[in-house]
């Protein structure tokens, strides 16, 4: 299993901070991206398996997959599909640094198949309305000249990221895991960052992280 979750991970391009070796690693095979291993496990994903193996999640991520405004959990509803997988797939193979999800992966749904399935079942589902989570909204507008101008090339005007690149959509994110998440990139942390972004907020201070999850925060839900 371990091999399988590592050659497809190692054709994955990365979208938060990487040690020096794995960045090294990665740069040299091209940052290319698993379209067709990523597909085929859409192709046959079961929402409704998916929805069965979320069921334990919901205590954290709660039942809507809203996650918590505390920003200790993630609103994974409405997420892309491939961002889901990726996220997964690296958590699962140590790539990323979660040290909380990691033996709940490795347990619970290590094996692709399971994770294509949670992925088709969350991505499916409608972005919660209530607008939890939301940073102070006195930095905003100096977020989104930070956003404009070094983010939105990747995860789009709106927050709404590039399934097809794995960039996730940004767009109305709980403040505080954004902020936390943004820290843990800037400092090489995360694990598994596109060394671009890396090297964008890498001289940013503490306010300009503070004012750019405030200003994606603020970012509505993008229409399906």
């Amino acid at each position: 299993m371990k091999n399988t979750l590592t050659s497809i991970i190692a054709l994955a391009a990365l979208t938060l901070a990487v040690s020096p070796l794995a960045a090294q690693a990665q740069t040299a095979q091209g940052w290319s991206e698993p379209t067709a291993q990523v597909q085929a496990l859409r192709a046959k994903a079961d929402p409704k398996h998916g929805e069965a193996i979320f069921m334990p999640c919901e205590s954290c991520h709660r039942k809507d997959a809203a996650g918590r405004s505390s920003g200790a959990y993630p609103r994974l509803a409405g997420q892309h599909f491939t961002v889901l997988v990726k996220q997964m797939l690296d958590i699962s193979s140590g790539l990323r640094t979660n040290p909380k999800m990691q033996p709940y992966v490795e347990d619970h749904i290590s094996k692709p198949e399971d994770m294509a399935d949670v992925a088709a079942y969350l991505s499916a589902l409608p972005i919660p309305p209530d607008r939890i989570g939301l940073g102070p909204g006195t930095t905003a507008a100096a977020g989104k000249t930070l956003f404009d101008r070094d983010c939105a090339i990747c995860h789009g005007q709106s927050g709404e990221g590039d399934a097809s690149k794995f960039y996730p959509m940004v767009a109305a994110q709980h403040y505080r895991y954004l902020l936390r998440e943004l820290r843990l990139i800037r400092d090489g942390d995360r694990g598994n960052s596109n060394p671009d972004m890396v090297k964008v907020i890498k001289p940013y201070r503490e306010a300009d992280l503070e004012a750019l999850a405030d200003y994606m925060a603020s970012l509505p839900p993008p229409k399906k």
